[in-house]
């Protein structure tokens, strides 16, 4: 273990880089500020890049390339949740061979991989992160689907892309990004031809989520601050942003809530429903590698500041995981839209 995570971590930012990355962003995102929307959202670049370059190395060893939740059928493995979750979206689009689709927020590309396979559509992908970009171009002509992939280095909020130049639009999982839902999503408007369709996995505080809560605004704040989220809305304010950018709403619905008997979303970051990569990011895995890094961060096989980075992922995955036993808080709140045309 310590040497995959010696040799991930330096394939990305090394020396002091992360020290003072990690510095900069508890100084400015977290202790009093962590309560704080205007500069999360004002400079959400600064603030979702410094994000990413931090936790991309730790997202792959604990998770792999797909950077999403899935709930997961008795006796599916990890891997096959997160396909199938994939699928679902190139399925509701309708994507097939000759078709061209945007994937707003692509990550590392693991997604956009599998879109592409499944469906034999032309994917663009679209990250602010050229840490994320590089990786994810490079994975994708090592697995020979080159030909069906495009890349765009810029803001999901202003995509370099001329108008109604896609058939299709989707994000998972990404969205949640954004400092605007009604602008993300009029950008994913602008760029769809007349008929084309959205998908989108959207973050959601459910009914459940009572603000007069104490432990559930810390739930909230914390999911916020070790998830690098501006703020997480709730489905009346989604939908509502969606129908503002100009689309026909064609389905809402929370698919975490209607999953059937299984794996909730949420079970592999508590260590049930095990395999490989679950073990990796269930508490007690994230117990043993933030050890690990702690060693390893002495030993100057890591950079330093790793630690911290750790300390902050695992702050997320405590909150994402009591929240979803709560049910207070969905990862899956699916979205399909249909531009008028």
């Amino acid at each position: 273990m310590a040497r995959r995570l010696t040799g991930i971590l330096k394939d990305g930012s090394g020396g002091d880089c992360v020290a003072a990355r990690i510095e900069d962003y508890a100084r400015r995102y977290g202790g009093a500020a962590q309560d704080s929307l205007d500069e999360r959202k004002t400079d959400y670049r600064n603030f979702e890049n410094t994000y990413y370059d931090l936790v991309t190395d730790f997202f792959e060893y604990g998770w792999g390339q797909s950077f999403h939740f899935a709930p997961r059928a008795a006796n599916e493995s990890f891997a096959a949740s997160l396909a199938r979750h994939e699928h679902y979206v190139a399925h509701r689009l309708g994507l097939a061979p000759g078709m061209t689709a945007v994937d707003l927020g692509c990550g590392v590309g693991g997604p956009l991989i599998e879109i592409a396979r499944f469906s034999g559509a032309r994917i663009v992908g679209v990250n602010n992160n050229a840490l994320q970009l590089e990786r994810a171009a490079r994975r994708c002509d090592e697995v020979g689907l080159g030909h069906l992939a495009d890349w765009i280095e810029c803001d999901f909020m202003r995509v370099d892309a001329p108008d109604a130049s896609f058939d299709a639009a989707y994000s998972i999982e990404a969205t949640c990004c954004a400092p605007d839902k009604k602008g993300v999503y009029g950008e994913a408007f602008r760029l769809l031809r007349p008929g084309g369709q959205m998908a989108v996995y959207e973050y959601c505080l459910t009914d459940r989520f009572d603000g007069a809560d104490p432990g559930h605004r810390r739930l909230k704040a914390e999911m916020e601050h070790g998830g690098g989220l501006p703020d997480i809305a709730r489905p009346h304010e989604v939908d509502a942003a969606v129908r503002d950018a100009g689309f026909e709403l064609v389905e809402a619905r929370d698919l975490a809530a209607e999953a059937p008997p299984g794996i909730p979303w949420y079970q592999p970051l508590t260590g049930s429903g095990l395999s490989f990569a679950s073990v990796r990011s269930s508490d007690a895995g994230r117990r043993v590698t933030h050890g690990s890094l702690w060693l390893l961060e002495r030993l100057r096989l890591v950079p330093r500041g790793t630690t911290r980075v750790s300390a902050l992922l695992n702050l997320a995955a405590g909150a994402l995981a009591e929240a979803g036993r709560l049910g207070i808080f969905t990862p899956m709140y699916f979205v399909l839209a249909r531009k008028p045309g």
